[in-house]
């Protein structure tokens, strides 16, 4: 029986895994979502250390240090967790330019501006309202990567860059290669970001929040998460790597882990367990996760 199921998973599910894996815009999500580790973790220490005072007491010479700086602990707080759709946005572009061989500065500059473009409101005053750039804008900002990118392979593709003569320094040259690309870029997502507001009212981020709730929702689900740990294992167990499925569940969990340090800042409870986290301490089928407490039962 096991042999039969043995030989249907390596038949039929397996090849679609390892095209899964291998895809290029999979992997470039995959790749990009795994650079923001070190912002997470970032985000995270800062975000514990205004409590600290809970712990050592308000008259404490470090509670009081912490206290009168408060501002300057939040500050990499948002510089980081708040700001993970941008940074997203940037390393996805970098490693999908880095899988066509394109100008690498090209993509994460074209990236950006578009990303911008897409998702920037300003206040009364005039200021950018950097709420659309953090865990809010994270789906939007992987979804303008790719057609950033892309369409910078396409304009190379079609020869749509100026080539400049031999003699000129790369470096010129390739910033040169870059206008009519930039161009084309600029005015498609100028052209979206009318296209969006006359027509639907509104800007990516908040249709795509709108939109993705139900899935990202489900994995807020005991259950959900249990199969989803379940899948993982079997692909595990025949040969793929857990990260077939980092695509998916990275961005989730970056959003999670943005959205609780937001609630923890404004002192509300915290509303999503499944991340990172929670994750290796509970799901984890490894040194860290599941197999300690098998240890520690038997």
């Amino acid at each position: 029986m096991f042999s039969q199921f043995e030989s249907f998973m390596n038949r039929f599910f397996m090849p679609i895994a390892h095209k899964v894996d291998n895809q290029r815009h999979l992997s470039a999500i995959k790749a990009g979502m795994v650079a923001m580790t070190p912002f997470t973790i970032l985000g995270s220490i800062f975000t514990i250390i205004p409590a600290l005072p809970n712990m050592l007491g308000p008259k404490n010479a470090v509670s009081l240090f912490i206290t009168s700086n408060a501002d300057l602990f939040d500050l990499p707080v948002k510089l980081s967790i708040g700001m993970i759709g941008l940074y997203a946005c940037l390393s996805i572009a970098y490693n999908l330019g880095n899988h066509y061989k394109l100008y690498i500065p090209g993509c994460v500059t074209l990236s950006g501006f578009a990303f911008l473009m897409m998702v920037a409101t300003f206040t009364k005053t005039g200021q950018l309202d950097v709420t659309n750039l953090g865990a809010r804008g994270l789906f939007t900002g992987m979804i303008v990567a790719l057609l950033t990118v892309e369409l910078y392979h396409w304009c190379k593709t079609h020869h749509l860059t100026l080539k400049m003569p031999d003699g000129v320094p790369d470096f010129v040259s390739r910033s040169f290669e870059l206008i009519p690309v930039t161009l084309i870029t600029g005015g498609a997502f100028i052209a979206g970001r009318f296209a969006f507001l006359n027509f639907a009212g509104e800007l990516p981020p908040s249709i795509l929040t709108r939109f993705l709730a139900p899935l990202v929702g489900s994995m807020d689900n005991p259950w959900a998460v249990l199969l989803l740990n379940f899948a993982i294992c079997t692909v595990f167990f025949f040969g793929i790597h857990s990260s077939v499925f980092s695509p998916i569940t990275s961005p989730i969990m970056v959003t999670f882990i943005a959205e609780n340090i937001a609630a923890m800042n404004a002192g509300e409870a915290i509303p999503h367990f499944y991340t990172a986290g929670a994750v290796s301490s509970f799901f984890g089928f490894t040194g860290c996760g599941i197999s300690i407490g098998c240890v520690v039962a038997c």
